[in-house]
């Protein structure tokens, strides 16, 4: 067939992923076979995850749609402000449930802190990682593209930056994450559901000074660990408080 060319632009923060630092890009394509938009799109460097919304000359599209001819296409980002369309959105909010790669344990340790369900093993390689999302229904949250580009994910995260309160903060916003966050009911060990305990069922294994001065506790069932809010806990209160100010888009 004819070769054809294809303009793509990619709006918002989606151009992170092609080496601009803000604004939106443009990238011209020309093909020679009939190509699905989610190749093109990736071949650009753009995990599928994190395309929201796709428009092949005005008219929006999945990712199963196949380009033949001239076209212009714009690729929008979740939660985008540069178009009003409503209908199809690709990508879903509100997901609680997660799995990180290696590079990530203090936003895992993060997400867990806000009582998040995340699951994490450091050694973990890629097939074990995909494994688990599926198995799991988990969403996928790396800092390896190549990883969320692979077929088999849905839903999936590139956090923006290498701060871990920063790329928790990104979380919460990107899957809506604010009014559920319950801080404090999840292991930061294990991932387990913390449990409350009766001091006397504990009080062996608890320092001279902490039977002394506190009273409430929670165990995890899994690992044992046990938690109270110890001298560390205004800090790690403060923390949370910033986090919800700044993902709410407070300084």
């Amino acid at each position: 067939m004819k070769p054809f060319k294809v303009r793509l632009r990619f709006h918002d923060d989606l151009s992170v992923f092609l080496g601009s630092k803000a604004g939106d890009a443009v990238i011209e394509r020309w093909l020679a076979e009939k190509t699905s938009i989610k190749d093109v799109i990736e071949s650009c460097g753009v995990p599928h995850p994190e395309v929201d919304l796709i428009l092949v000359d005005e008219q929006t599209v999945g990712f199963d749609h196949t380009l033949a001819n001239d076209t212009k296409v714009d690729v929008f980002p979740v939660e985008t402000h540069g178009t009003d369309r409503t209908d199809k959105h690709l990508q879903i909010v509100g997901i609680t449930r997660f799995v990180t790669d290696g590079h990530l344990g203090s936003l895992t340790r993060n997400l867990r802190l806000l009582g998040f369900d995340v699951a994490y093993r450091q050694n973990a390689d890629d097939r074990q990682l995909l494994d688990m999302m599926v198995r799991e229904n988990r969403a996928l949250l790396t800092r390896d593209r190549r990883l969320l580009m692979h077929a088999i994910v849905q839903h999936g995260y590139w956090p923006r930056s290498q701060n871990a309160d920063e790329q928790t903060i990104e979380v919460v916003r990107r899957f809506d994450l604010l009014e559920l966050i319950a801080p404090f009911t999840r292991c930061l060990r294990c991932n387990a559901t913390l449990e409350a305990v009766a001091k006397a069922e504990i009080i062996g294994k608890l320092e001279p000074l902490t039977k002394i001065h506190y009273h409430q506790f929670r165990r995890c069932p899994d690992c044992k660990q046990i938690y109270w809010s110890g001298s560390h806990f205004p800090k790690l209160q403060r923390r949370i408080e910033e986090i919800r100010s700044r993902a709410r888009g407070k300084a």
